[in-house]
């Protein structure tokens, strides 16, 4: 959205009791009930309105987000069936259009996301259901308030998948003539502390206060919240600025010290999160199916100097998790800046100044989580040229765009021959990891865009789904973790520490240890 159509369309702040927040994204998140544009779309147009069995505990700033029960007050393991969870359904939550939530609306809702057949069946949100949600097999309804959810194999971790599921009104699917593009703009009916109130595509969408929402404890205190994709890092805090918006994510890092000193937040926090490169190992005559290409591109970049131009709002990525997470393990790479090191890597897998590496890199504008993803991206391309003689050439296009093509195969036309992709990672939990690296999640069936395989990594899954307590399931992911580290799929720049800043207006914020916030905690006069 341009500036001046932003400055144009949108009051004064002293005439809107409402919370005003400027998106990276390119286009407002799908507003059918299960949003598109990432971690983003579910940041605002997922949780807040929508819901799934099982949620993120966003309340705790001092540990990470764990789970904590949603639509499902409970659930467990069936005890004749591994591989069976029986959910057991809260009573008395309805849709926003009034209609009851029950164990139909939970079968109705699995069957748009993985029954083809079905009058239902949404393909995007089915594409973004079943790639995080991998392993789901089958369910059933036992009773209205009980239903039974059954992956292929036994896994302990499937409620972190579970937890991406989120749930429409039927009753919003047959008021649009049973069109899912008019079901965006009616609009849909969640269950969640917000409902959606208006839609303006490319322009906004504005969220309205749920006083009927079944978690008393949890009703917003904010009557009205307006999204607005600004994907521009200088047009969003232009807008801040001016006072037509409340809250910018990302801001520009070297405009931080002069928003501070001119009264506006600036909050950051760490939280799970990872800004990497993705190597297509998979593309034919690809340089990265060779392991010391993919160590040696760790040993040459400068992540310091990176944080240093991020102005401190991020740290050094040394593996997938953070170096200083309990599960990071003991890997034999500890990686660093050694263009010595990289560039003997790279000579023994045959590149040098006669024959450099070469690199082509899809990258977007903006995008959930991306940070300034041109200057960084434009950053470590000069650095890889200078430390280890890599050429790297950047393929700019957006934020959706780039998303497709992750989940497409390693020679797809959607890649336009990028040998790379930047794309950032939630690092949450177990499920997320095997998910990203395991081999039978190879894209496009799931999220193994680097079409990587590594028979240490898919064991330590195997035992992380099999294992009987945390205290196991902890012991795998760092089995799994040093794999990752050792065997690198990704190039692992920086872990960003999720900066936004606010006006002074807004009250009540708190910045949990994960991608997602509480909407309803927040206040504005």
């Amino acid at each position: 959205m341009a500036l001046s159509a932003l400055l144009s369309a949108t009051a004064p702040a002293a005439a809107e009791p409402v919370l005003r927040i400027a998106m990276t994204a390119a286009d407002i998140p799908t507003t059918t009930g299960l949003p598109n544009n990432g971690f983003e779309g579910m940041r605002f147009l997922g949780y807040p309105v929508f819901e799934g069995l099982v949620l993120w505990d966003i309340a705790r700033t001092d540990r990470a987000s764990a789970l904590r029960p949603g639509l499902a007050e409970r659930w467990e393991q069936a005890p004749d069936d591994a591989k069976t969870w029986i959910f057991h359904l809260r009573q008395g939550v309805r849709f926003h259009d009034g209609t009851a939530f029950d164990a139909d609306a939970v079968i109705w809702n699995l069957d748009r996301f993985f029954r083809p057949d079905s009058p239902q069946y949404e393909p995007p949100a089915a594409g973004i259901s079943r790639a995080r949600a991998p392993l789901l097999a089958s369910y059933r309804k036992i009773d209205p308030r009980t239903v039974a959810i059954t992956s292929r194999e036994p896994v302990a971790y499937f409620p972190y998948m579970v937890v991406y599921l989120l749930f429409t009104s039927p009753a919003s699917f047959e008021a649009a003539g049973r069109d899912w593009a008019r079901v965006a703009t009616l609009p849909a009916a969640g269950t969640g502390p917000f409902r959606i109130a208006r839609v303006q595509p490319r322009e906004m969408v504005e969220l309205a206060r749920n006083g009927e929402y079944w978690d008393e404890a949890h009703r917003a205190q904010v009557e009205k919240v307006r999204l607005m994709p600004i994907p521009e890092a200088n047009a969003r805090i232009a807008a801040l600025r001016a006072g037509q918006v409340d809250w910018i994510e990302a801001p520009a890092p070297d405009a931080i010290p002069s928003l501070r000193q001119a009264g506006f937040t600036v909050t950051t926090g760490s939280y799970p999160h990872i800004w990497p490169w993705l190597y297509n190992i998979g593309a034919t005559g690809s340089p990265l199916k060779d392991v010391r290409v993919r160590q040696a591109l760790n040993y040459c970049i400068d992540r310091d100097a990176l944080v240093t131009l991020l102005n401190g709002t991020a740290e050094p990525a040394f593996g997938w998790l953070k170096r200083s997470d309990p599960n990071f393990g003991s890997p034999q790479n500890r990686y660093r800046l050694d263009p010595a090191k990289g560039r003997a890597l790279l000579a023994e897998a045959g590149f040098g100044a006669g024959k450099p590496l070469t690199l082509r890199l899809m990258v977007s504008a903006s995008g959930s989580g991306q940070m300034q993803p041109l200057p960084m991206n434009e950053f470590l391309q000069e650095n890889l040229k200078q430390t280890c003689d890599v050429d790297v050439a950047i393929d700019v296009v957006e934020w959706q765009v780039l998303l497709n093509a992750m989940r497409a195969t390693p020679d797809a036309p959607a890649l336009r021959g990028a040998t790379v992709l930047n794309i950032s990672s939630t690092t949450s939990d177990v499920a997320v990891m095997a998910r990203y690296f395991g081999s039978a999640n190879i894209a496009p069936k799931g999220f193994n865009f680097a079409q990587w395989t590594d028979a240490g990594f898919d064991t330590a899954m195997a035992d992380a789904a099999r294992a009987p307590d945390s205290e196991a399931m902890d012991a795998a992911m760092r089995a799994g973790h040093e794999r990752l580290v050792d065997d690198p799929p990704w190039l692992y720049v920086v872990h960003d520490l999720n900066p936004r800043a606010m006006s002074p207006r807004v009250k009540g914020y708190v910045s949990p240890e994960s991608w997602f916030v509480d909407l309803t905690r927040i206040s504005v006069p």
